[in-house]
C-alpha cells in the first residue's frame, strides 16, 4: 500500500476503536505497532522514499491492523443484543475488512515471495489481489486468478472456509437479533 493509503487505513482503525469501545489493553498494543508504522509512513511520504522494506512493513501492519478492526468489531456486536441497522452495518464493515485483510496477505506474499503470487503472470497488483481476495471470501472464484504457490493456496483456502463461516456466524446472529425480544421493549415489572 502507499504510505497515504495505510494512514487512512490507521485513520478507520482509530474509528472502529472509537465506535467499539475496545478493550484497552486491544488498543494499547495495536496503537504501539501501528505508531512506529505510521511514523514510517510519515516518513516515507516527507522524505519521498519508496523501499521494499518500508513497503513489507506497511503492508505487515496494515494486515496487523485490518486484522485487529473485525476483531473489534465482532466481539462489540457480541456483547450487543437485538438486531439493527448498526449491527447489520457492523457484519458488512467486518466482511470487507476482512476481505481486504486477505489481499493483504497476499500482497505481503507477493512482496516476500521470488515468484508472482498467481499464476501465468498475472500481475502481482494491490487491485488483482483485492480482486482475488473478495472472490475468494465469497467461494465466488471465477478462475482467471489462480494463486501460484503452497502458501498462496493455503491462504486462499483459509479464505474461502473464513468467508463461509463468517457468513454463517452473522446469519446466525441475524436471526438471534431478530428473534430475541429487546430491551426496550420488554414490559416494565
Amino acid at each position: 500500500p502507499s504510505p497515504l493509503a495505510f494512514l487512512l487505513i490507521l485513520a478507520t482503525v482509530a474509528v472502529v476503536f472509537r465506535v467499539t469501545g475496545a478493550r484497552a489493553l486491544l488498543q494499547r498494543t495495536s496503537w504501539v505497532i501501528l505508531s512506529v508504522a505510521g511514523a514510517a509512513a510519515v516518513m516515507a511520504v516527507l522524505s519521498g522514499t519508496e523501499q521494499k522494506l518500508l513497503d513489507i512493513g506497511l503492508s505487515s501492519a496494515t494486515l496487523v491492523a485490518l486484522l485487529i478492526a473485525p476483531v473489534a468489531i465482532i466481539a462489540h456486536q457480541i456483547r450487543r443484543r437485538g438486531l439493527n441497522l448498526e449491527a447489520l452495518l457492523a457484519a458488512i464493515t467486518a466482511y470487507v475488512l476482512v476481505g481486504i485483510a486477505f489481499a493483504f496477505a497476499y500482497n505481503l506474499l507477493g512482496l516476500l515471495s521470488p515468484q508472482p503470487v498467481f499464476a501465468d503472470a498475472h500481475e502481482d497488483s494491490l487491485a488483482h489481489q483485492l480482486f482475488f481476495s473478495f472472490t475468494t471470501l465469497t467461494t465466488t472464484g471465477y478462475g482467471n486468478l489462480v494463486p501460484e504457490g503452497t502458501i498462496g493456496q493455503t491462504i486462499a483456502v483459509v479464505e474461502a472456509i473464513t468467508g463461509q463461516l463468517f457468513l454463517l456466524t452473522a446469519f446466525a446472529r441475524i436471526l438471534r437479533g431478530a428473534t430475541s425480544p429487546r430491551e426496550d421493549m420488554k414490559p416494565d415489572s
